[in-house]
């Protein structure tokens, strides 16, 4: 059973085709690395296999469930076991970096004690098990990073999708973090999809690469 499937999916926005008759397998525990150039239709695959967009024909599955097909979304972006990473991170300034962890736990209806337990877990997993009181603008870039990273692994995903996480970061940090990634994902033997215009970040975190262009789709 396939952990992603996009079957002939198309999308446009306006008059504007982004993806047309796309077609993608991806297997339980693979590294997919999505790379090309701004507006060839990366994040649009992301979006549609979390579930934010609909695909205008084709259907998108997750472990065998079909979840959208044909403008419809048939199963919500919540109840699809989904973790992302958004490339401006999008963490709560307001909340603490346990809060932020907290937040979707919370939402989830489970209890204070198995939060608490979980988001401890969680932040120790990624190294930040000393910051969960700390506020996001506290933090440095890195580890900012790592609480998004966090925040979208205390869920307990089967899929993680990552849009251009380490995008903002200077080369060193983005080499020890892609590596961190790595260990993290084959530690927890879930399934990545990940997004960057970046050649050599793709080598190094992908199991396969789909190099992408307008109007036309490699896989290396």
């Amino acid at each position: 059973m396939k952990s992603i499937e996009l079957d002939s999916v198309s999308k446009a926005y306006g008059n504007e085709t982004v993806l047309l008759d796309f077609s993608l397998d991806i297997e339980p525990g693979e590294r997919v690395v999505l790379l090309g150039p701004s507006g060839c239709g990366k994040t649009t695959i992301l979006r549609l296999v979390a579930g934010f967009i609909k695909p205008d024909s084709g259907s998108v599955s997750l472990d065998g469930q079909v979840v959208s097909r044909d403008k419809r979304i048939l199963v919500p972006p919540q109840h699809r076991k989904l973790g992302m990473v958004f490339q401006d991170l999008a963490l709560w300034p307001h909340l603490s970096v346990r809060g932020n962890l907290e937040f979707g736990l919370r939402a989830k209806g489970i209890s204070k004690n198995e939060r608490e337990a979980k988001t401890q877990k969680t932040l120790e997993l990624v190294g930040m098990g000393g910051y969960g009181h700390r506020k996001p603008d506290e933090l440095s870039g890195g580890q900012q990073q790592r609480v998004a990273l966090a925040r979208a692994l205390v869920l307990e995903p089967k899929v993680l999708l990552m849009d251009e996480p380490l995008s903002s970061l200077d080369l060193e940090l983005n080499r020890r973090l892609r590596k961190e990634l790595v260990r993290l994902q084959e530690k927890l033997e879930i399934t990545l999809l990940y997004v960057t215009h970046d050649r050599e970040e793709a080598s190094h975190i992908a199991t396969r690469t789909i190099s992408m262009e307008k109007g036309r789709i490699s896989s290396n």
